[in-house]
């Protein structure tokens, strides 16, 4: 991982001699360069994983006679994989997961043999694979698909308006569990297209295997509990865990969580990024509405950081890969999306971490497009301790109220606990200086030498994001510029005399 952004350059297609190829784990966007088919010597590895692609696969890749592994997972490319790739007979290790591929797969050894997991979460890919639906003659064709889902696209997601006739599944088991399933169905309407938008598989079989594998959203299957809803774990049959945010019913003509529906919807399917929690589907009705997003497996940061054994676990490297994370999704929202999108309630609870200590952010209930020549007027929203104080006077929402918040989230990694005592302390004029090495998480052992510079200005900049003045705040895409290259080295004091005043009086 190196953070490389922007486009593949096509010219990396003249590296003629390349035997490995490894651009996994950075934010690349655009289309795969057709030129990649030129490194005819690559034999070991094809490695452009967890990026931002998009586009159909360019049939020339096939040219890449002596690869061995080929991994496009966790990127958002669509059309087909080619049908030329049946040529790339050294392939052993392939994996297409994650992706908005469709149609048959390649007829070759290396394909009919993959494991499910290579081509899992894409739109509709189709072979004699476990785990995929079968190809037949009546499959709609490919131009056909992106024809159909464009339609889909236009009706759900500008409008998000659907119309849905009733159905009602007929039939009383004896069973408790069924009929409780079965009591969720009927509350349900059928619509013109699947009730799941976004995850393409049977909207009606993924609804039954959500309400099977919670025993109709059993308090047993209860991972958390919001102000608008119950968050569940479901265990799909065909082996992945999704976690399914099931809002509460209306009551009153309470319209107020299904305005944070509508919002979470808009803002997810129009943005994509390996630290924001990713959509699968969802189903919307008045009366049964909830969301499907991958499976987080460590839970929330506020969670671990509350816990003695998963605090000692998030070393001080890992903290900084949080904090990077968080930081590089924010500076997605505010300056690489259009409209720029402000989250509103970034804090601990929302940042939710991976079996690998990744870090995704989470709940874009009440998160806001930020119209351009518009005022952006808003009611104050998000959680007490992190929310920018300017909003409490001027009630106008900017970029800068999340940078503020991921400030107060930064601070609370290094220290373990949430900076409240600490940020007022700051705002008093006759304030204690504090030093460094008292104000950070003391279960951890001491600093090294080669992770202490990046701690202290992974301070600087969390103490620069909460000033009070939110003009004079760095930027989102500043922040997190400088936190990938690891900023100045310090030659202030000694690391165990170095006070947080230092570091407030430098230039961020």
């Amino acid at each position: 991982m190196n953070c490389l952004s922007g486009p593949i350059p096509p010219q990396l297609g003249d590296c003629s001699k390349l035997r490995y190829l490894k651009l996994s784990k950075n934010v690349l966007n655009g289309s795969i360069p057709f030129q990649i088919g030129n490194l005819v010597y690559l034999q070991d590895l094809l490695d452009l994983s967890h990026n931002s692609l998009n586009g159909e696969i360019s049939p020339q890749l096939a040219k890449l006679s002596r690869l061995e592994k080929l991994n496009l997972s966790h990127n958002m490319l669509s059309g087909t994989i080619p049908p030329s790739f049946e040529r790339m007979l050294s392939l052993q290790s392939i994996d297409f997961s994650y992706n908005a591929l469709e149609g048959p797969i390649p007829n070759s050894k290396s394909f009919q043999k993959a494991p499910t997991e290579a081509f899992i979460n894409n739109n509709g890919l189709c072979g004699e694979v476990q785990g995929l639906q079968p190809c037949n003659a009546s499959s709609i064709s490919h131009g056909d698909a992106k024809k159909y889902h464009g339609v889909v696209i236009l009706i759900i997601l500008p409008v998000l308006v659907a119309v849905f006739l009733l159905f009602v599944i007929v039939g009383i088991s004896s069973i408790y569990y069924r009929r409780r399933r079965n009591t969720e169905k009927e509350v349900l309407e059928r619509s013109s297209g699947n009730l799941f938008s976004i995850w393409n598989y049977d909207g009606i079989a993924v609804l039954e295997d959500i309400l099977e594998a919670t025993e109709g959203f059993h308090d047993k299957y209860c991972i958390g509990t919001g102000g608008y809803g119950k968050v569940y774990k479901a265990n799909l049959p065909v082996g992945q865990v999704v976690a399914v945010k099931k809002l509460h019913p209306l009551e009153g003509g309470d319209q107020s969580n299904q305005r944070s529906f509508r919002n979470e919807i808009q803002a997810l399917t129009e943005i994509r990024h390996r630290n924001i929690v990713k959509l699968y589907g969802f189903c919307s009705h008045a009366r049964c509405s909830f969301l499907v997003y991958k499976y987080m497996e460590r839970g929330s940061l506020a969670s671990i950081l509350s816990n003695d054994e998963g605090a000692a676990q998030l070393d001080w490297n890992l903290r900084l890969k949080v904090i990077k994370g968080v930081a590089h999704a924010l500076s997605y929202m505010h300056h690489d999306c259009t409209p720029p999108i402000v989250h509103r309630d970034l804090s601990s609870k929302n940042v939710l971490l991976n079996s690998e200590l990744e870090a995704s952010v989470s709940d874009f209930g009440t998160a806001r497009l930020l119209i351009p020549d518009s005022s952006n007027w808003t009611t104050v929203a998000g959680t007490y301790g992190y929310i920018a104080l300017e909003l409490a006077y001027t009630m106008r929402v900017t970029e800068k109220c999340d940078v503020y918040s991921f400030g107060v989230v930064a601070l609370e990694v290094m220290m373990g606990r949430h900076p409240g005592e600490l940020i007022s302390s700051l705002s008093s004029p006759n304030r204690e200086d504090t030093l460094l090495k008292d104000m950070l998480d003391h279960r951890l052992s001491d600093l090294m030498t080669e992770v202490a510079q990046e701690v202290i200005f992974a301070v600087s900049m969390a103490l620069a994001c909460i000033r009070t003045d939110p003009d004079s705040r760095p930027t989102m895409h500043h922040v997190a510029q400088e936190l990938s290259v690891g900023g100045p080295s310090f030659s202030l004091e000694p690391f165990h005399a170095l006070t947080l005043r230092q570091l407030m009086d430098l230039k961020a």
